[in-house]
This record gives C-alpha cells, sequence and structure tokens, in this order.
C-alpha cells in the first residue's frame, strides 16, 4: 500500500511538471478586451516566449495608438496571470479559464475596473493599425530617424505635425478626409512613438532643431512647397519654418496651435518665454560670466525684472478664482513624455510670421471634463483659459495682418476631432487661396 501511495505522489509529481510548461504555453498568442473607463478602449496584449523559455508581452491601447507599449513584468503561476506596465503605472491580474480561451480579471491604473481578455483568432483578431497608410523611416540627422506615414491622395502635398506626447497616427482618421484633395503625409517627431528619441536635453530639441527635422523630411521626400499644418505644441515647429525659411512651404496651418511657444505677444508677453530669458540673465551675474558692459546688462535685467513681475500679477489676477489642481497621480507622472520637459525648455521667441498662415483658435476652450463635479472652480478656470487663448488670437492678428485667424467656439484642444467639419472647411478654403 504505501509503495502504491508513493507512486501515486510520484505520478502527480510528474503531471504537474508537464502541466507548467504546457500551461505557460496556452497563454502564448494574442488576447483582446475591452476596458470601460470614460470611454470603452480596446485593448490587446501580445505574448511571446523570450529567450530561456520566459513569458514577454506588448500591450496597444488601439483607439489610442497603435504603437506598441512593452510589458515590464509577465508571470502565469498556475492559472493566474499577472503583467505590469511600469511606463504608465498599471498592472493587471486574472485568471485563465480552465479551456484557455478567456482572462478574467482586473486592470488597475489609479483605479480598478474589469478588464477580460478573449483569445484573438486570424477570423476575429483586431486590426492594431486599420488606417491605409504606409510607413518609412526619414534620416534626419546622425543617428535620429523619424517614422513618416503616406496616407496617400492626391493633389498638393499636405504634412501633418503633431501635438505634445502624440505620434503621427493621431492623424490616422482625419488624414482619410483629406486625401480625396491633398497627397496626406504625417510626421512623428524625434522622441516620440516610434521615432528616434535622443537624449532628452533641451538642445536635441529646441524649435529650430524640430524646424530642421520637418524641412529635411520634405526635402527627402521631394515636396515642393507643400502645406504644412501643425496641432498645439507643433506650432513651434510651423513658426520657425515661417520665419526662417517661409519659401520652403506653400502655407501653415496651426490646429490650436498659436499660443505663445508659436508667437510671442509683445503687448502681453508670455510668462514662460520672459522668465527662461530673465533665468539666463541671471546666470550672468556671477563674475566670471558678468558682460563688459555692466550698464547696460544691468538695465537689460531691470527690464526682464519688471516685465516678469507684471506678467506674474496678471496670472496671479486671472487665477485668483481657480483653486489649485489635485495632485497629479504616478501614472499621470509616468506618461509625461520624457523628452517634453527639454521641447518646453527649448521654445523660442516668434514675433511674426512670413508664410500664409491660416490660425484656428477654440475660442472660448472646451476643457472637456474636467472640474466637472465643481461647477464655480469649472467656470473659473473656463474664464483664465478664455483670455489666454483671446489674447493669443488678438496677438496674431496683430502681429501677422496676414494670416487668417478663426475662433471655433466650444471645440476641445483636438479640434480636428472634436470639430472636423469645421476644420475640414476652413482648411479647404484657406488652401483654395494659395498660390
Amino acid at each position: 500500500m504505501k509503495v502504491r501511495r508513493l507512486g501515486l505522489v510520484w505520478i502527480t509529481a510528474v503531471i504537474l511538471l508537464v502541466a507548467a510548461p504546457l500551461r505557460a504555453q496556452e497563454i502564448v498568442g494574442k488576447w483582446q478586451g475591452t476596458l470601460s473607463t470614460e470611454r470603452k478602449l480596446r485593448v490587446v496584449l501580445e505574448i511571446e516566449k523570450g529567450n530561456g523559455g520566459s513569458l514577454q508581452g506588448r500591450g496597444y491601447s488601439i483607439d489610442q495608438s497603435p504603437t506598441p507599449v512593452p510589458v515590464t513584468t509577465l508571470s502565469l503561476i498556475g492559472s493566474t496571470l499577472k503583467f505590469t506596465i511600469d511606463g504608465f503605472h498599471a498592472s493587471y491580474e486574472g485568471t485563465l479559464s480552465p479551456d484557455g480561451k478567456t482572462i478574467a480579471g482586473n486592470f488597475t491604473q489609479e483605479k480598478t475596473s474589469p478588464l477580460t481578455f478573449e483569445r484573438a483568432t486570424p477570423e476575429t483578431a483586431w486590426k492594431i493599425d486599420p488606417s491605409p497608410h504606409k510607413a518609412q523611416f526619414i534620416p534626419v540627422e546622425k543617428d535620429v530617424k523619424l517614422e513618416v506615414l503616406d496616407w496617400g491622395g492626391t493633389g498638393r502635398p499636405l504634412v501633418l505635425l503633431t501635438g505634445l506626447g502624440n505620434d503621427a497616427h493621431v492623424f490616422d482618421q482625419f488624414a482619410l478626409k483629406l486625401t480625396s484633395q491633398y497627397h496626406v503625409y504625417g510626421i512623428t517627431r524625434r522622441g516620440f512613438g516610434v521615432s528616434s528619441a535622443p537624449s532628452p536635453e533641451t538642445a536635441s530639441y529646441t524649435a529650430d532643431r524640430l524646424g530642421e527635422d520637418v524641412l529635411a523630411v520634405i526635402e527627402a521626400l521631394h515636396l515642393e512647397r507643400p502645406i504644412v499644418a501643425g496641432h498645439s505644441v507643433a506650432g513651434e515647429e510651423l513658426s520657425y519654418i515661417g520665419s526662417c525659411h517661409p519659401e520652403k512651404v506653400a502655407g501653415l496651418i496651426y490646429l490650436d496651435a498659436g499660443y505663445p511657444y508659436a508667437l510671442y505677444d509683445q503687448v502681453n508677453g508670455s510668462l514662460l518665454t520672459d522668465s527662461k530669458e530673465l533665468q539666463k540673465q541671471l546666470g550672468q551675474l556671477l563674475p566670471d560670466k558678468m558682460p563688459d558692459d555692466q550698464k547696460k546688462f544691468l538695465e537689460d535685467l531691470h527690464s526682464s525684472l519688471e516685465r516678469v513681475e507684471k506678467e506674474v500679477a496678471q496670472k496671479q489676477e486671472d487665477m485668483k478664482d481657480v483653486p489649485p489642481p489635485p495632485p497629479m497621480s504616478a501614472a499621470a507622472k509616468a506618461q509625461i513624455p520624457k523628452a517634453a520637459p527639454a521641447i518646453i525648455g527649448g521654445t523660442e521667441r516668434f514675433t511674426t510670421i512670413s508664410a500664409p498662415a491660416l490660425v484656428i483658435f477654440a475660442d472660448p476652450h472646451d476643457p472637456g471634463g474636467m472640474m466637472k463635479d465643481n461647477p464655480k472652480a469649472r467656470a473659473a478656470f473656463i474664464a483664465a483659459n478664455n483670455r489666454d487663448t483671446e489674447r493669443q488670437a488678438v496677438a496674431f492678428e496683430r502681429q501677422v495682418p496676414s494670416a487668417h485667424v478663426v475662433r471655433i467656439p466650444n471645440a476641445n484642444h483636438y479640434i480636428f476631432r472634436s470639430n472636423e467639419a469645421d476644420v475640414l472647411r476652413e482648411m479647404n478654403a484657406f488652401i483654395a487661396t494659395l498660390p
């Protein structure tokens, strides 16, 4: 009897040892599920065997971008699957079903939400990138290549530039509305998506460096004076081109991109731009860096101090009724692109634009769901934001009188999505006037 029991124990151990790798093998493949947050997001998880048989994976939020996010840790113990994505301070824990077809569990990022993955088959698998574009990588500097998308189309060339934090795939849907009249391209800025990411130092991300990247792509594609449209912080690339190389383009289109990084308001100034200049001047107070003409230097320093003091007072007045924002979560901090501080630090002072320009503002600005639980704070925030937006719109009208400035009310910052028809109408009308 004892011998038989030992035999059963031994057989059970062998079964467990064999079952473990079989279970790990069961998990390899493509899984997909829908995460219900403020809006439904389709999530794809690809799991494969790495060196030494360990599991590794990639995650996709395909309704936001087709660019994969590497899974930091991934394990399967028994039927429990766990993975983490450090880049998003996110984690998941779920249970593989006995038939190996589903994983039911919870996804945690700031808050926990249920997420069930189903094994994808060739027939059921969602397309990671359904947009009908071609992708290539174009060198713009030594060891720096940019992802360039080509959606095709007929007509004059139109190049789309992204805002801070996005890659060119943010235009996957919008670009298709343009291909009937233009040949449409999109550029993923250095430091984002699958484009090269030089170390995040300001020298690698100045406005002129980023602007030269765009010109290098235009030259490599042999585009003859294209129209260049940019969203958000791409306004600085547009303004660099429009100020320094207007002959290279037929026109510029600012998609809620006309803020101080794109045009310095000579009447009201810019707190960010002027404080950067003041910081540079303060650094010259050291004995070994003091300019020879100390009198002139001190006069300039005094003017800068007065200007920044005035701008701080204005900002305080604008924000007096706006409560302090809640602390930023670790997940939100993790999603700030590494190159973002360098790009903000590399902004320049553009005071006019020589190329034909269409400047579209979301004015008044729709802040989306921000502060929706505090109507008074929300109203104060909207009012402060709208004052800033209107000042910039007026600055463009004053300093670039040839520009066509358009205000689209109650649009949000992603104006090409929130008010697609309005933006398309204005773009087409503007491009029709270009020689």
